[in-house]
């Protein structure tokens, strides 16, 4: 695979890069994160569970740091499609199982019921009476 020889030279190594390495590495990097939406589906990415968060954090983090080559680019890029994965596989066990979806997702917490405001359960969530309303009129 002499091919491969030629790699270190367009992306650079982790000791240093040119703008134009770095430029390459971002758009490898943002196609990769195109690529991971549409193989693991928008949903991994578009709601706002706290696995989502901590996905979405992680991911920024890994691949952020392979684009300035403080990491090599292709084992970020592995490690951050194992993450994706690994956050494939924590959705579809917690699809089946309620304990495992509580564990990683959380659980509902109902604030109003019958159009009354559950102040305790809004004062144990943190939620203010203006974060309901607010939340109303966004939907």
């Amino acid at each position: 695979m002499a091919w491969l020889d030629g790699i270190p030279d367009l992306i650079g190594t982790e000791s240093a890069i040119t703008w134009w390495q770095m430029t390459i590495r971002a758009v490898v990097v943002f196609v990769f994160g195109i690529v991971l939406v549409r193989i693991f589906g928008q949903r991994a990415f578009g709601r706002q569970t706290v696995l989502d968060v901590i996905l979405a954090i992680v991911i920024g983090s890994n691949l952020s740091r392979t684009m300035t080559a403080s990491a090599p680019l292709l084992p970020t890029l592995a490690a951050t499609a194992g993450l994706v994965l690994l956050y494939w596989v924590f959705n579809h066990v917690a699809a089946r199982w309620h304990r495992v979806s509580w564990l990683v997702k959380g659980g509902v917490i109902q604030l109003v019921d019958d159009g009354r405001m559950d102040r305790k359960a809004m004062r144990r969530s943190g939620i203010s009476e203006g974060d309901i309303e607010e939340a109303m009129r966004r939907s």
